[in-house]
């Protein structure tokens, strides 16, 4: 095990373009660190520098104590997972798990030893003497990390290793290889693009955008307290509404947020707790309320009236365990997907027929609200985010 250390690494093509800008991360002995991003981001390329795929611009990159800028791949003691497995298909689940000990000439006594260990923590103990070709998607990615596991590396590195998964064996195998990560105590780096994967598995999570490390925190603290609007559009699901609104006084100490043709009262709490945001106060600002933070009034008896804002329920998915209610507000929002998102990865945000834009609830199971209602929607004002929209950072 050991820790690893980008310290000011940049990757820059012959062709000009910084892929990666000036990344500075400390990976500790034994975390397992999150790289995600949206597509193009840079994190991909960020890993294959850690291993050696891709040349360092400029920066200086460590394992354990020693750099390892110009160090051939296969001699920084590492180990990696692809998406894709990259098993051999004509050889055994053993053979496969054991070939890069045997390009090691480690000896068969030895090898044999360390892929019936890794077999019995793997559950592939039956599936020993089969080819690739016979085993599930579940089965081949536990191939493809034993095959990582007795190399016995300082480090794993894993390249967005359950993408090929279907859903649902998508969230047994993160479990499992964050369960694995723990008990081995090996230091990982892992990539993916899909921030649920993200705060699951990370003992802390790093955020990538256009190759420029925005955060880098834990998965409760990117959640609760985004240091930029990116972060803030980006961590959670459903997404934070986003809206460009305005400060106001109102009366009392408390301060108003217009948002549109509404306002709902924020506690002076919030200023006590945010005290730049008494530098807005006549400003434009960008406010966000994730969806959880927003209940069905009719359940919510004791929030105040000027906490609340009127809509109409354009759709409502009934979940079980809670509703989402889509609701128009005349209130423009803050488009980081457009701005910052390419590809597929881009989302326009949606209007009803009157022009108002679309914001998402997470409510109560019990709310009977149904498309076409009427609804009060009870706005925790105590955890509204705000964000300077000249620079997108958040307002502390």
């Amino acid at each position: 095990m050991a820790q690893v250390v980008l310290d000011h690494v940049n990757k820059v093509y012959p062709n000009g373009y910084h892929a990666i800008d000036d990344l500075s991360i400390d990976i500790s002995d034994g975390e397992f660190l999150v790289l995600v991003g949206p597509s193009g981001c840079g994190k991909s390329t960020a890993l294959r520098m850690v291993a050696g795929l891709e040349d360092i611009s400029d920066g200086e990159l460590r394992i354990g104590e020693r750099i390892v800028n110009d160090v051939h791949p296969k001699d920084r003691d590492i180990a990696m997972v692809f998406q894709n497995y990259a098993l051999y298909p004509h050889m055994s689940v053993a053979d496969n798990i054991g070939f890069a000990l045997k390009l090691a000439k480690v000896p068969k006594s030895e090898i044999a030893d360390r892929v019936k260990k890794a077999a019995h923590t793997l559950d592939l103990t039956e599936q020993l003497d089969r080819k690739p070709g016979q085993l599930s998607g579940g089965q081949r990615q536990r191939v493809a990390m034993g095959r990582a596991i007795v190399r016995q590396p300082k480090a794993f590195l894993m390249d967005e290793p359950l993408s090929n998964l279907d859903a649902k064996l998508r969230v047994q195998m993160r479990a499992e290889i964050a369960g694995l990560q723990r008990a081995l105590g090996v230091t990982t780096l892992y990539v993916t693009h899909d921030q649920v994967e993200a705060m699951t598995m990370g003992d802390r999570v790093a955020v990538l955008k256009r190759g420029i490390l925005q955060q880098v925190d834990t998965p409760q603290n990117l959640y609760d307290t985004p240091s930029n609007v990116f972060v803030a559009g980006f961590i959670g699901s459903p997404a934070m509404n986003l809206m460009k609104a305005q400060i106001d006084r109102g009366s009392g100490e408390d301060l108003v947020v217009r948002l549109g043709d509404q306002t709902v009262s924020v506690p002076s709490s919030v200023l006590a707790e945010k005290t730049s945001l008494e530098s807005f106060v006549g400003k434009p600002v960008v406010v966000g309320i994730r969806p959880e933070d927003i209940e069905d009034a009719a359940l919510a008896p004791s929030s105040p009236e000027d906490r609340r804002v009127r809509s109409t329920a354009k759709l409502v998915e009934s979940l079980g365990s809670e509703v989402i209610i889509h609701f128009p507000m005349a209130v423009e929002p803050f488009e980081i997907m457009e701005a910052e998102f390419e590809g597929s990865d881009a989302v326009a945000p949606t209007t009803d027929e009157t022009g108002k834009f679309i914001y998402v609830a997470r409510v109560n199971p019990r709310s009977r609200v149904r498309v076409g209602d009427s609804v009060e929607l009870a706005f925790d004002t105590a955890r509204l985010h705000f964000f300077d929209p000249t620079d997108g950072h958040a307002i502390h």
